[in-house]
């Protein structure tokens, strides 16, 4: 990995193929399978949201200034995406597969737009930004993601 918006784009895919394992399982109502692979799925996401929230974030927003700008707003959209995951895992607690699509289509239509804007605009500026940084802040930040 030579920049950082290739190790977050492939953190986002990562993600994103959690997110279809468990939603196949519930489709296919196996719970145990989707019990047993939503940790994993929750974990990624919320790791990657820590790597981003507590080290990229705040590097990014001392060296421009921008503190009110685009990271502002994925924080922000971290905390609906917190909340609907946790939505979604207390409808799989109580095997409620239409409870827990809805909170699953929800989360996806929002992550999969969330990410477009860290993927084509956050991203590329912190390659930009932090380039000088790199040594340093990626191994830190696979370090977060793996959890």
């Amino acid at each position: 990995m030579h920049e950082i918006s290739e190790l977050m784009t492939k953190d986002h895919r990562s993600c994103d193929d959690f997110l279809a394992v468990v939603e196949k399982a519930v489709n296919d109502q196996n719970w145990q399978l989707a019990q047993a692979e939503f940790p994993r799925l929750r974990d990624a996401l919320l790791n990657h949201f820590e790597a981003e929230e507590s080290i990229l974030f705040p590097l990014f927003e001392k060296r421009t200034g921008m503190y009110q700008g685009p990271t502002q707003v994925m924080r922000g959209e971290h905390v609906q995406m917190r909340q609907l995951l946790a939505a979604a895992e207390a409808a799989l607690a109580k095997r409620e597969a239409d409870d827990y699509s809805g909170n699953a289509e929800t989360l996806l239509i929002m992550i999969q737009q969330h990410n477009v804007k860290e993927e084509n605009i956050l991203y590329p500026m912190c390659d930009q930004q932090l380039a000088d940084q790199l040594d340093a802040l990626l191994p830190e930040l696979q370090k977060q993601l793996a959890g």
